[in-house]
């Protein structure tokens, strides 16, 4: 007679205990009512596919190197500032990372996304899809896809960290608002370290049909004496375009040699033979 590992047990008894426990994170969703669907219709319409307009601002990376802050307060230069105010443990993170090397082989390099606030100013099309108590954004660049809950729940208070974190949104008239929490230390975007307290806010408005402005400040307790305003940026509604394939693997030819310095294979491996 067969009999079945202990070990093979523990794992599936593992699991199951780890998937209870995600489930009790999630917060359920009541199916959308006609009064739902109504009251969406009232909301400004963002549905479409946006593009960043030339002139619209940065691309996600805050510019400029950090700006040291004094304690409790610091020195930092506001709203709309260059570069972001830095506590002084952090600005001297901050100065171990722009001295290091810049390294020619990174995880983006190798199709791995950039995290948020990242992510959003990439320049490829992305797709905003609005239904009762959500806004989906399909972003082309790495085929990835943000969740915005405006059901009116709030913000979770032990995040899983993740590339987007967890976004949160509310009306605020004509601006939704969107409050991203839970970050994964991962490249994405920022010149400056920042901890797992890091919370970034998002206000999205329309300042005219086809046109979309986004601000995004940056909250940091243990990283920044001020919270940090990255450039607004402007995009502009296509409504005949739709989200086109985006495989980063596909036909990739970098590579890493044993000394970690990049390179490119020549050779198209799509070729027919010779």
């Amino acid at each position: 007679m067969k009999t079945t590992c202990p070990i093979v047990f523990g794992l599936l008894a593992a699991s199951l205990a780890f998937g209870q426990a995600g489930d009790a994170k999630k917060t359920p969703r009541k199916p959308p009512t006609a009064a739902d669907w109504t009251a969406l219709a009232k909301l400004p319409d963002f549905t479409g596919v946006w593009e960043a307009a030339l002139g619209g601002g940065g691309r996600g990376a805050a510019k400029g190197a950090p700006v040291a802050g004094a304690p409790g307060g610091g020195t930092g230069r506001g709203r709309g500032a260059a570069a972001p105010s830095l506590t002084p443990a952090y600005f001297a993170k901050a100065k171990e990372m722009q001295a290091q090397p810049r390294q020619e082989e990174n995880e983006t390099a190798n199709c791995l996304p950039p995290g948020m606030p990242g992510i959003m100013g990439q320049p490829y099309p992305m797709e905003f899809l609005m239904t009762p108590g959500l806004v989906t954004i399909v972003i082309e660049a790495y085929s990835q896809v943000r969740h915005i809950y405006t059901d009116g729940r709030p913000l979770p208070e032990d995040p899983d960290p993740t590339f987007y974190g967890t976004s949160v949104g509310r009306w605020e008239g004509d601006t939704l608002v969107a409050e991203t929490v839970g970050f994964a230390q991962v490249p994405r975007g920022l010149s400056f370290p920042y901890s797992d307290k890091l919370k970034i806010v998002e206000r999205f408005k329309l300042t005219d049909a086809d046109t979309m402005n986004i601000e995004t400040t940056i909250a940091d307790p243990e990283a920044l004496t001020i919270p940090y305003s990255m450039p607004a940026r402007t995009l502009k509604r296509h409504r005949g375009w739709t989200i086109a394939e985006y495989v980063c693997e596909e036909n990739n030819r970098n590579f890493a040699d044993a000394n970690g310095k990049a390179g490119i294979k020549l050779a198209n491996p799509l070729a027919s033979p010779k």
